[in-house]
């Protein structure tokens, strides 16, 4: 009997300390079924520096990804590094559950997608903003997501050029990096195109990724040249580019946003905004894997395919006169066909 009580006693004991086992282990997340059966494909994505709230280029590829998980039905999981030296981590936790995409928001995680992608090779991974660091291409499992924003920068610099009183107009850009010469190259040329004598100002945040989350310092820096005679002042920043608007705002002069359309940051002053279709390049990159179609290498988006534009609608009709915003069209045109080739640097 006591022999029988000392197993039965036993069972219980081992049951509790495998019910506390589980409770204690790191769960890994199933795939839910959909309403066909099948896995419901889940997707992971890492913001950039700056979070999802920057209200510009990480919110951009929020808005992608919640409309993949609206419209296809996927499992959405994000990370928001508390700093750039995160984003590896974030990447590796996101692979490491087996997810069937995981995404790297901003050019800063183009080295660790491409270690990552070799290290787990069944996972997919795309890389907004993607910069190759090696021999140009990257891993057969990687997306590189990239854009041609000189074009659209040139653009709305001619907006700038055509619009402008002063014959003074500004650059605030974020970390200074190839990528956001990019959009002060062609903005710059933009201006010129129009308006030859007019003058432009350029200034960075900084040589680090925490110059894209600067607001004090990129009010502190539009603040310098709207002194300096500037009248309109486009950023490329991020979320230090909160800062130019409200300095924009307070002296109820003229902005231009951008990746979204920042209008509704200031309706008082955004001219218009360089739109960035990073929800676009998101939302198509996920349909890809939903649709089994998904395949590694470099995508490239620019005027042409609707990758980068400008705002002109009811909302800044106000500030930007449609004479104005026919000849902004007009010279897209010209770029798209190749009349007009626009620097990158």
């Amino acid at each position: 009997m006591r022999s029988w009580r000392l197993v039965a006693a036993l069972v219980v004991v081992n049951a509790a300390l495998l019910a506390v086992g589980a409770a204690l282990a790191p769960t890994r997340p199933s795939a839910t079924p959909t309403a066909s059966g099948a896995p419901r494909v889940r997707v992971g994505l890492v913001f950039d520096v700056g979070g999802k709230d920057d209200r510009s280029f990480n919110d951009a590829a929020w808005h992608g990804l919640e409309r993949a998980r609206r419209e296809l039905g996927v499992e959405i999981q994000t990370l928001e590094p508390s700093d750039g030296a995160d984003r590896e981590a974030g990447l590796r936790q996101l692979a490491s559950r087996d997810l069937d995409l995981v995404i790297g928001v901003g050019f800063i995680f183009s080295s660790d997608l491409e270690r990552l992608a070799v290290a787990f090779p069944k996972v997919r991974f795309a890389g907004v903003d993607y910069a190759p660091t090696g021999d140009g291409m990257p891993p057969a499992n990687l997306a590189g997501l990239r854009f041609r924003e000189h074009e659209g920068s040139f653009v709305v610099g001619a907006i700038a050029g055509l619009t402008t009183r002063s014959g003074t107009v500004g650059f605030v850009g974020g970390m200074k990096i190839p990528l956001i010469r990019k959009f002060e190259a062609g903005y710059i040329a933009g201006v010129k195109h129009v308006c030859p004598a007019c003058k432009v100002f350029s200034a960075y945040a900084g040589t680090e990724p925490k110059a894209f989350a600067d607001p004090a310092l990129g009010q502190e820096l539009a603040e310098a040249q709207y002194e300096g005679g500037a009248d309109i002042i486009f950023h490329a920043a991020g979320k230090t580019g909160a800062g130019v608007i409200a300095a924009a705002r307070a002296r109820k002069a003229r902005v231009i946003g951008v990746d979204s359309d920042q209008f509704h940051e200031a309706p008082c002053c955004v001219l218009t905004s360089m739109v960035k279709q990073v929800d676009v390049a998101v939302y198509d990159v996920i349909a890809d894997v939903v649709a089994g179609r998904f395949h590694g290498g470099l995508r490239e988006l620019g005027l042409a395919e609707h990758g980068v534009g400008f705002v002109a609608n009811s909302d800044n009709a106000a500030l930007l006169p449609p004479e104005v915003a026919a000849k902004a069209h007009a010279l897209a045109a010209e770029v798209i066909a190749g009349t007009i080739v626009v620097p990158t640097q």
